[in-house]
């Protein structure tokens, strides 16, 4: 055999190809007719050897046919040694024969020595079909196994495209195709050339993506883990997953429903969709900030809707959680497709924050606060969507305790946005939505809105209205005994002042006494002396 022709024409616009023209084959047909389901090769011989491949026979010859593969040579000759009854005319039935009547065919005109172009959308087939049939160097030199082998290798390795093309091709061979290295060996060509490029800055960057979104799910998983053995980013792997997820998971998959009755979508749709979903979330890098929050949020509503795994549903949760402080509202938003669903799906944010609310005694006030401001932020976002039922947006607004709030403000102007979007609610749903308003836990500011807020149920707008006038009723009274305790305190005040200048002024009214004494004996000390002079002088 010799190969006539066998290039490679490296521009992925055009089509590698190998043309092959076999030679010293033994015996050389003249045509290979169809007539319905038989095939005839025709030759200076009769034909000798029948083989049925599926729904189609072929007339064959057995010199031409067991020269080249081991597997019908040994089924022709164990008949014999067998001392089965002895025919002219052999019959052979393959029902498993990779790529089936039309890979067949090709081997057959490989044995008779006719031209035949081996193409990547043929090469797998042939290859597994060779290998099936053992038409090795063992038997004979430059046979279909050695042949294959050498154009297959040089596509992997010279053509992007054509890599793609194989791979797809391995979709309706399995388990030959893996048992062969064929998906293995595409998957390593795959992850050499995309890693092969400079190191990604972004995310969007990446240029293989949209090529590997297309492969099946079993064959994209053979490539992102011979991309991870290759040392990719572990962001650039999770933003693949989330491409590839969201171009093949269709918007029936979130609306199916495993216990409902379905016109399109069939029971092994659904269990598709489910191991998908499980494969998914087991391949996902475990690095921080490897997917981001929304898709993650996206695969848990999936999980929710297929039932997955409880403990797979378990570690997506917890991967959420772990990231809550660190979001922002359109992180949270995650979309729904029904006609009459709601705009977002807010049961998958509910069932997310419940989990959260679990282990918050671990987390501090300031991050528990932060994880408040984001919900409530979510449901200003949610509020206006008129779709939204009741029961759910209760939920959520019951989703978090009081002490993730420093007041209930956000809270109470969302719920205002609910009730203004929603007028038609019958008074108990606004009492059921409202029901988490409390007068001590909104600014004064806030309670005033209140009282003046028409849409509020009367039960609750009264309420508040009773509450403020006990409030002002309570605060003039204070004002009262405050008054009432100053004017005593001043009264007291004033007689200390009094009682101190009482002090000082009889004081003053004592040294006036006794310099008034001093100067009395003074006195009566000069009155002596002038006494005791007259008596002297008249005497």
């Amino acid at each position: 055999m010799k190969t006539l022709d066998s290039k490679s024409v490296l521009s992925e616009g055009k089509l590698n190809r190998c043309v092959v023209l076999p030679v010293n084959v033994p015996i050389v047909a003249d045509s290979l007719k169809r007539k319905n389901q038989n095939w005839f090769a025709r030759a200076s011989s009769v034909n000798d050897l029948i083989i049925q491949v599926g729904d189609s026979t072929f007339h064959l010859h057995k010199l031409a046919m067991v020269s080249r593969s081991e597997y019908l040579n040994r089924l022709v000759f164990q008949r014999r040694s067998n001392n089965e009854e002895h025919s002219r005319i052999d019959t052979i039935q393959i029902d498993n024969l990779p790529g089936g009547r039309k890979t067949f065919e090709l081997v057959v005109k490989f044995c008779y020595g006719w031209k035949f172009d081996v193409t990547p959308s043929n090469i797998s087939s042939l290859y597994c079909a060779a290998n099936f049939l053992e038409m090795s160097e063992d038997i004979e030199t430059e046979n279909l196994i050695s042949k294959t082998e050498s154009f297959f290798s040089f596509l992997i390795l010279t053509s992007w495209k054509d890599t793609f093309r194989i791979l797809k091709s391995c979709e309706s061979l399995s388990p030959w195709a893996k048992e062969l290295q064929l998906v293995k060996r595409c998957s390593e060509a795959i992850a050499w050339k995309a890693c092969a490029v400079p190191k990604l800055e972004t995310r969007t960057d990446a240029w293989w993506f949209e090529d590997v979104s297309l492969l099946r799910i079993d064959h994209f998983i053979d490539v992102i883990q011979s991309i991870k053995k290759r040392g990719m980013r572990s962001e650039i792997i999770g933003s693949c997953i989330e491409f590839w997820t969201l171009k093949w998971f269709s918007k029936v998959t979130l609306r199916l429903d495993p216990n409902a009755k379905h016109e399109h979508v069939t029971i092994q749709l659904i269990q598709l969709h489910k191991v998908t979903t499980e494969c998914l979330i087991k391949m996902l890098p475990t690095e921080e900030n490897s997917v981001s929050c929304n898709f993650l949020l996206y695969v848990l509503k999936a999980g929710m809707v297929l039932k997955i795994n409880h403990e797979l549903m378990c570690v997506l949760e917890r991967r959420v959680i772990l990231m809550l402080e660190q979001c922002c509202v359109q992180d949270l938003l995650v979309k729904n497709y029904g006609d009459k669903d709601s705009l977002y799906d807010v049961d998958v944010v509910v069932k997310v924050l419940q989990s959260y609310v679990c282990g918050m005694s671990s987390n501090s006030a300031a991050k528990v606060r932060t994880v408040g401001k984001l919900v409530d932020g979510y449901l200003s976002q949610v509020a206006r969507d008129r779709k939204l039922k009741v029961e759910s947006f209760k939920l959520l607004v019951e989703a978090l305790p009081q002490n993730a709030r420093e007041c209930d403000d956000n809270l109470y102007s969302a719920i205002d946005m609910y009730l203004k979007a929603h007028p038609y609610l019958t008074e108990e749903d606004r009492e059921n939505v409202c029901s988490v308003l409390e007068y001590h836990r909104l600014s004064q500011e806030a309670r005033k809105h209140v009282m003046k807020n028409d849409r509020l149920p009367m039960k609750l707008s009264t309420q508040f209205v009773l509450l403020e006038q006990v409030n002002m009723s309570w605060t003039m009274a204070s004002n009262g005994f405050h008054y009432q305790r100053k004017t005593q305190t001043n009264i007291r005040i004033s007689k200390d002042i009094e009682k101190r200048q009482m002090s000082q002024e009889i004081k003053v009214m004592r040294k006036d006494v006794e310099m008034m004494k001093s100067q009395l004996v003074n006195l009566n000390t000069c009155k002596m002396k002038l006494q005791k002079q007259m008596k002297i002088c008249t005497s």
